[in-house]
């Protein structure tokens, strides 16, 4: 079994060649290590070996998970379906949220937010594959929430994020994360200063990279087959 140092730095050799191979440089893309599921000792190996940023998809496993390790300072980001009486912990945990789908979270984010803490970096996601049971805002409904959620205190919206449909099709892939790159084009022509597209998990970094990434999502590649959740 490979250890998590070892599989990192394969991860980082897989970034860094997509970049080059489209003419970007590696340092344009950030990695996020998706520890959801795993426990916190996992987060302290990966953290030796150099990872500061982590995804957690489930708030309480997630907020735990912050307090267990603040001793590391490290940056969490919240990459999961966010219900409304849950916004609270991840308000005031997390340093991330990537998946606002509707204002009405985005501004229960922004009103639980202490303000003693930096504004909260948010990104919205979009359902670019229209799977009507994945989370997501429709590609044309967009604009409207980001320029409400851009307008709230205490959140700072950076970007967009997407989980495409798998496909071992390059050309659908390119589709779907192209779709996102046109969409942050489109707010920023609108006016919104986004500098982050959240695409790409451990299957499909290359395509994302090609397609403007700006941060990926890795978890299996990093920590190994993951076990059941132990929260929702």
């Amino acid at each position: 079994m490979t250890s998590i140092c070892t599989n990192l730095q394969a991860v980082r050799q897989r970034i860094k060649e997509a970049a080059e191979l489209c003419g970007r440089s590696p340092s344009a893309v950030s990695l996020l290590a998706v520890s959801k599921t795993f426990p916190a000792e996992a987060v302290r190996e990966a953290a030796a070996a150099g990872q500061r940023a982590f995804g957690e998809n489930y708030v309480q496993e997630g907020s735990a998970k912050v307090e267990a390790l603040a001793d590391l300072k490290l940056e969490w980001h919240f990459i999961g379906p966010l219900q409304s009486n849950k916004t609270r912990l991840v308000a005031n945990h997390f340093a991330w949220v990537h998946s606002i789908d509707r204002l009405r979270i985005a501004e229960r984010l922004s009103a639980q937010r202490d303000a003693h803490l930096p504004p909260l970096q948010v990104c919205i996601q979009v359902n670019v594959s229209g799977e009507q049971s994945k989370s997501g805002v429709a590609p044309g409904e967009v604009e409207e929430l980001a320029l409400a959620v851009a307008a709230l205190p205490r959140l700072t919206l950076r970007g967009l994020m997407a989980i495409p449909e798998p496909s071992e099709d390059p050309a659908v892939l390119a589709r779907r994360f192209g779709e996102l790159a046109r969409l942050r084009d489109q707010l920023t022509a609108r006016g919104l200063a986004l500098d982050t597209l959240s695409m790409g998990m451990s299957a499909d970094l290359e395509e994302a990279i090609a397609g403007g990434s700006t941060l990926v999502r890795i978890g299996s590649a990093i920590f190994g087959s993951r076990p059941s959740p132990v929260s929702a």
